[in-house]
């Protein structure tokens, strides 16, 4: 019951938290940038990709389906010279009209995660022989830096995300999970160990 309330109560500060960061921080919004002229790139958007949502790479290796390894190491010898002449990123695309703004479905499955990431690690936290309330607070911390790591950089690294986001998110993540130690920290206090008889 301790591990549930301190999930939940966790989970409510990191909510809040990441709520603030990006309503009243501009941490939300740090490496986006709106794209000039975007009426015309979303016309050819629309009329190049149609209604095939997806994630798609550019400039892309050229290969159709299911190449064959021979292909793809020609393909990857290419890439720098294509990286050379020709602008590069990731693109995340949806077709008009299939994915409406949802403020309640974000926000609800945005809690949820958080909630589970609360949970799993409170979970590990009581699992521990910790007994100081900053070892406690510092084993979720370590866990936070940890999940904040474990995809923004490689983001950063692979794709090209900016400096200044990928840096922005990993801070908000580390500083939700702080919110859940302190509350697991305090919550979680050792009981005292029987007498031995």
């Amino acid at each position: 019951m301790r591990i549930f309330l301190a999930a939940l109560l966790g989970a409510i500060a990191m909510f809040i938290w990441t709520s603030l960061a990006h309503v009243a921080l501009p941490l939300g919004e740090a490496g986006l940038r709106e794209i000039p002229n975007e009426s015309a790139v979303l016309a050819t958007l629309t009329s190049q990709i149609g209604n095939q949502p997806g994630m798609y790479i550019y400039p892309g290796p050229g290969l159709g389906p299911n190449p064959t390894h021979a292909e793809k190491e020609a393909a990857m010898k290419q890439m720098d010279d294509k990286l050379a002449h020709h602008p590069s990123g990731v693109l995340v695309y949806y077709p008009t009209g299939s994915r409406p703004l949802d403020m309640t479905r974000y926000l609800l499955v945005e809690f949820g995660t958080e909630f589970l990431e609360a949970l799993l690690v409170v979970f590990l936290l009581s699992c521990t022989r910790l007994t100081t309330f900053g070892a406690r607070v510092g084993f979720v911390f370590v866990a936070g830096v940890l999940a904040a790591i474990a995809t923004n950089v490689s983001y950063w690294n692979w794709y090209g995300f900016p400096a200044a986001y990928t840096a922005s998110y990993i801070l908000v993540q580390v500083v939700g999970f702080l919110c859940v130690g302190l509350i697991a920290a305090w919550i979680l206090k050792p009981h005292a160990a029987a007498p031995i008889m």
